[in-house]
């Protein structure tokens, strides 16, 4: 049996939280709580040549501060980059517990309080 794909391991991770869904916009696999969008697969988008998983986070603030701890694995996406979303590295020797933490937080920034108080992830 051979390994999941990046986009099969950011699913599983993506989709065992709590009211998530799948759908694709802008060509891209992304996942939604409540409607809201959390996280967004993109490989090689507009030819960047960069494979990823775009996510949330509290602002442009922690948006900076990542990148600039670890460039070699975030980047500032096109479109949702303004907003405080950073692309977090799917090539190469994936830290993938970090993936999962991220998604996982994203969800908990786009989710709204009612699945939060009910205990979230």
């Amino acid at each position: 049996m051979s390994d999941p794909t990046p986009l099969e391991t950011v699913r599983a991770a993506a989709l065992a939280l709590p009211e998530t869904e799948e759908r694709v916009s802008h060509g891209q696999p992304t996942f939604f709580v409540a409607g809201k969008q959390f996280a967004q697969v993109r490989d090689d988008h507009h030819g960047d040549g960069l494979h990823v998983v775009c996510v949330k986070t509290s602002g442009v603030d922690e948006q900076a501060m990542l990148i600039e701890a670890a460039p070699e694995t975030y980047s500032r996406p096109a479109y949702l980059g303004p907003s405080g979303w950073v692309g977090v590295n799917l090539a190469g020797d994936v830290d993938w517990p970090l993936v999962e933490d991220r998604i996982a937080r994203s969800w908990e920034l786009a989710a709204p309080m009612r699945l939060l108080e009910a205990g979230g992830r």
